[in-house]
């Protein structure tokens, strides 16, 4: 297993560890209000480390989502993920060039973790250079396991597994990583359905168009953002999906050291809120954007914990 020592090659002046985890804490703040309320549950170090994954994640992601990023070509865009991939494998090997490196170097020695997975996710986003449609499912699962379900393996070290699971004869230590991916996957396909119209207007239809075709609605309809029947009844069938990946993930998440269950919980169960939030709005995600508000984030948190003390 891949680990950053601790006499990490340093390049150029650095901040703090402190100030670099501070930066990361402020930007998840920002940006993902509702998982970050779930890492403000954990265990000061589990949250730094999560904090520090989420923001590699999101730089990943800039890479090709950004206002900049998009006035970029693909030539220049492809050159941007083959030196974001080289520098992650410098980083595996001890480089740390800024506080990101920083912190992502202290983060995996304190749970170390595999290469693979960060690999894969520049993977997903190397496909978004060249692939905008999915013809199946089966193709669409493979690209939310790159971007998403990567996070969950990324992740699955830090929040750990109940000691009650691997010190009793009787039980044999659960495999998580399906869960974790499920998870991400259903974190990923929530996204998708939430951001359609934003999608495409850069020029991404991200629903198969295989269930396009099934429910009769057009790609010429998706970008008129006709709502109709036949677009209602498509996305109560997406949305369905989306809430069986979440359930895969659930039994996985019991599994999860007792400092972590609740956090992961409260994020689950507040993420899968947005699906709510679609059929709310009638499945108009073309001029609506779908969120859980504030006060049914509080009011889940109790709710929340008493689920993460079920086994």
């Amino acid at each position: 297993m891949s680990k950053i020592p601790r006499a990490a090659k340093l390049a150029g002046e650095l901040p703090t560890l402190e100030s670099a985890y501070e930066s990361c804490r402020l930007e998840t703040a920002q940006w993902a209000k509702t998982f970050y309320l779930g890492t403000l549950l954990m265990p000061p170090v589990k949250r730094q480390a999560i904090w520090a994954i989420y923001v590699w994640c999101r730089r990943t992601d800039e890479l090709m989502d950004s206002p900049e990023a998009q006035k970029l070509s693909v030539e220049e865009l492809a050159a941007r993920l083959d030196r974001w991939e080289q520098k992650i494998r410098a980083l595996f090997n001890g480089v740390v060039v800024d506080g990101l490196d920083l912190v992502m170097a202290d983060t995996i020695e304190k749970f170390p973790q595999e290469l693979q997975p960060y690999l894969d996710m520049i993977e997903g986003q190397r496909m978004d250079l060249q692939k905008h449609r999915y013809h199946g499912f089966d193709d669409l699962e493979l690209y939310c396991y790159r971007v998403a379900g990567t996070v969950g393996l990324m992740t699955q070290d830090v929040m750990g597994i109940d000691p009650a699971y691997t010190s009793s004869p009787w039980s044999h230590t659960p495999n998580t990583s399906e869960a974790a991916v499920a998870l991400g996957i259903a974190n990923q396909l929530t996204n998708i359905l939430r951001d359609v119209g934003e999608d495409r207007n850069r020029g991404r239809i991200y629903i198969p168009q295989e269930d396009l075709a099934r429910f009769n609605y057009t790609e010429d309809d998706l970008m008129a953002g006709l709502l109709n029947d036949n677009w209602r009844e498509l996305m109560a069938f997406q949305l369905q999906r989306a809430r069986e990946w979440f359930a895969r993930s659930e039994v996985g998440v019991r599994w999860l050291a007792p400092d972590a269950r609740w956090p992961v919980w409260t994020s689950l169960r507040l993420y899968r809120r947005i699906l709510n939030g679609i059929e709310n709005v009638n499945y108009d995600v073309f001029t609506n954007r779908a969120f859980v508000p504030k006060i049914g984030k509080l009011m889940d948190l109790p709710w929340s914990y008493l689920v993460a003390q079920v086994r």
